[in-house]
């Protein structure tokens, strides 16, 4: 296939990708309504399922499957850091020396680190009721960790951050997840279905059924996944050298 050809054919997939947002765009409701199909659909499902927060009911009921893509995405992501980032003939470890840390930074890390994984765990546990849920919890409660690396030393996270337990964690995360939706297949008949379990009552943790399952799973994949990046990334910045010394 010469250039001119793949050329044409670029422009003929974009002119059709063109004409239907165009044809989309046309259909959508008036600007700055209070009202959308999409939207009165997604908020009804959520409360007949006693799901507080409606963003959490899309994400981990009624396209549960789409968030599976998602972490299977981050999941295939951090592993091929893992294969790219590991250590190759040619290099070896140094041992990480400790810097010295201004006394501010050092007590300012020190004290947030406990309030920020507490609020990464909070936001985690109450995904299905207000705003926030795994992704985020996850991202907050992993990077909370790191603040043991700016307020201390490198071996301080070191010793609680053993990297093959969250690699561990990371993939047990993903599998219940997957778990999770092959036990709704049996006992409710479809994949993910949120039928399995009772709703509970309306604005409490024990509500919405397999939604604060689903959601528990992903805040443990995304922060294992985390801790497990910024692992191989500091262990190239810190530890790893080249035989030359670079």
């Amino acid at each position: 296939m010469n250039r001119r050809t793949r050329l044409w054919l670029v422009a003929t997939g974009c002119a059709g990708l063109a004409a239907l947002l165009a044809a989309a765009c046309l259909e959508l409701p008036a600007f700055g309504g209070d009202r959308h199909p999409y939207g009165d659909r997604a908020v009804h499902e959520s409360l007949a399922r006693h799901t507080a927060n409606t963003v959490a009911s899309v994400n981990f009921d009624q396209r549960a499957f789409d968030t599976l893509g998602e972490i299977s995405i981050l999941f295939a992501a951090v592993l091929g850091c893992v294969v790219l980032l590991r250590q190759t003939r040619d290099e070896h470890r140094a041992k990480p020396q400790p810097a010295d840390v201004a006394r501010p930074v050092r007590r300012y890390a020190l004290a947030v680190l406990p309030v920020a994984l507490l609020t990464g765990l909070y936001v985690i546990a109450h995904g299905q009721l207000s705003p926030g849920g795994g992704f985020q919890g996850g991202v907050v409660a992993a990077t909370a960790l790191h603040l043991l690396y700016l307020g201390a030393d490198y071996r301080a996270l070191e010793r609680i951050r053993p990297v093959g337990l969250y690699e561990v964690g990371d993939a047990l995360a993903v599998s219940a997840y997957l778990v999770t939706g092959l036990a709704c297949l049996i006992g409710a008949g479809s994949f993910l279905a949120n039928t399995l379990l009772p709703y509970g009552t309306f604005n409490t943790l024990s509500s919405g059924g397999t939604v604060p399952l689903l959601n528990a799973a992903v805040g443990m994949e995304v922060a294992c996944a985390v801790v497990v990046l910024l692992a191989r990334f500091l262990d190239q910045a810190v530890e790893i050298e080249e035989e030359n010394g670079t």
